[in-house]
């Protein structure tokens, strides 16, 4: 059970980035805009969790990394094969911006889940 809620915090992380992408650069980010954008990364993050076997350890940041990686990858594969462009710098800040929402997020947990056996010694 506990890996399916880090999928689906995984999978809203990508829904974050799409959104906050959009917000950025000034478009609509309405459920259907932000699906548009964001589909192809949330493919890549679940093909990242099949390959990953992400389900056996999800909480460990090295699984975060290594799920940007191919979020990352096929999501830039996905928008250009569909029709859309990419940049390098749209790369770069998506490897940044998923770095920081998928690794960021198993980090704090692990700090949280530290303090908590540090605090019933």
């Amino acid at each position: 059970m506990r890996a399916a809620y880090v999928l689906l915090a995984d999978l809203v992380c990508v829904v974050v980035f799409a959104s906050l992408g959009r917000g950025a650069h000034g478009e609509a980010v309405g459920a259907a805009l932000v699906a548009g954008t964001a589909w192809p990364f949330l493919v890549g993050c679940l093909a990242g969790w099949a390959v990953l076997r992400a389900w056996r350890t999800p909480l460990r940041p090295r699984i975060g990394v290594a799920l940007m990686v191919i979020t990352v990858a096929v999501g830039h594969v996905l928008r250009v094969v569909a029709g859309g462009r990419t940049h390098w710098s749209f790369i770069l800040v998506s490897i940044i911006a998923l770095t920081v929402l998928l690794v960021g997020w198993r980090l704090a947990a692990q700090l949280v889940r530290g303090r908590r056996g540090s605090l019933a010694r």
